[in-house]
């Protein structure tokens, strides 16, 4: 059975199957007047280097990883990207998307809003983060009281998200600030959800000894039919890069895909499978990020482990 990229509607943009992969295209307008494309690719690589090839092979690949999206990433969903359980092709076989139990989310971040669903449970709530409760008759906010006021002020722009396309526009909001209890109908509300009040345990510290992560050597290799052939220099130099070959470049937190500009497109497949394979074999899936890009259009992050 064939693999299809099936579009999806604007009114679903942001909500995202967990058990589907996506590619996502962002077209901006560069200083020359020509159309830039940057693609943030989840897994789906045959598909993105297609439409990579259609578009004229101009586009920057971006793998994104589930719960270790970029900053940049996330930034194109606003106010976040809603995790929904199971995958898209389910969506049409229930009667409605409609929720008609409650859901608990976890929001952390600063710059942009990091939504993830946490198990329905007293246990779920800490004192460093924001937490949404979604009930079919009204949405709390649970603030942390260690989390920052960013964080505060994007859950907030998340449940107005939810009470408008969840909820038609027509529901409450009680907003519940950690510590706080006296007099304060929500949270009556709010605790009895769990069984009634009891105090959240202290947050552990992140494990942490002080010091700082080795720095990976650089690893070069050349893609030869999937096989990776380790190139070895003390140096890079842009020379070393044939425009018929692609290379695979580890830099510890983030591994490149260079493919020269006259590959053929089943070639440039085999090399993003390569990719694959080796980032699995690594056991980095979940860690770090993969960047794909075609010769003339390095990202500049790449340019700067090569001299000159």
């Amino acid at each position: 059975m064939g693999t299809n990229v099936v579009p999806i509607a604007k009114s679903l943009h942001g909500k995202f199957y967990t058990g589907n992969c996506y590619i996502i295209l962002h077209t901006a307008e560069v200083k020359s007047g020509t159309r830039g494309h940057n693609e943030d690719c989840l897994i789906a690589s045959d598909k993105a280097i297609e439409l990579d090839a259609a578009l004229g092979s101009h586009a920057i690949q971006y793998r994104e990883t589930q719960g270790e999206e970029s900053d940049k990433f996330l930034s194109y969903f606003r106010p976040c990207i809603i995790p929904v359980q199971g995958s898209f092709s389910s969506h049409w076989r229930r009667s409605g998307d409609e929720c008609d139990g409650t859901m608990m989310f976890r929001c952390e971040g600063e710059h942009v809003a990091r939504l993830r669903e946490v198990k329905f449970s007293r246990s779920s709530l800490d004192h460093k983060a924001a937490f949404i409760v979604d009930t079919p008759s009204k949405i709390f906010l649970f603030s942390g009281c260690n989390s920052c006021v960013q964080t505060r002020a994007m859950a907030l722009d998340v449940i107005k998200h939810l009470r408008e396309t969840q909820h038609c526009g027509r529901c409450d909001i009680g907003i519940i600030e950690d510590g706080k209890l006296a007099g304060d109908s929500d949270a009556g509300e709010f605790w009895n959800l769990f069984g009634g009040y009891a105090p959240i345990p202290r947050d552990v510290p992140d494990a942490d000894n002080g010091e700082p992560m080795a720095t990976s050597p650089k690893k070069l290799f050349w893609i030869n039919k999937r096989n990776l052939v380790p190139m070895e220099a003390h140096f890079l130099q842009r020379e070393m890069l044939k425009s018929d070959r692609s290379y695979i470049l580890d830099c510890g937190a983030e591994i490149f895909l260079w493919i020269g500009m006259t590959t053929l497109v089943s070639e440039r497949k085999t090399s993003a499978t390569a990719l694959e394979e080796y980032v699995h074999l690594q056991g980095r899936s979940s860690i770090g990020h993969t960047v794909i890009m075609t010769e003339g259009h390095e990202v500049a992050d790449f340019k700067l482990h090569f001299q000159h």
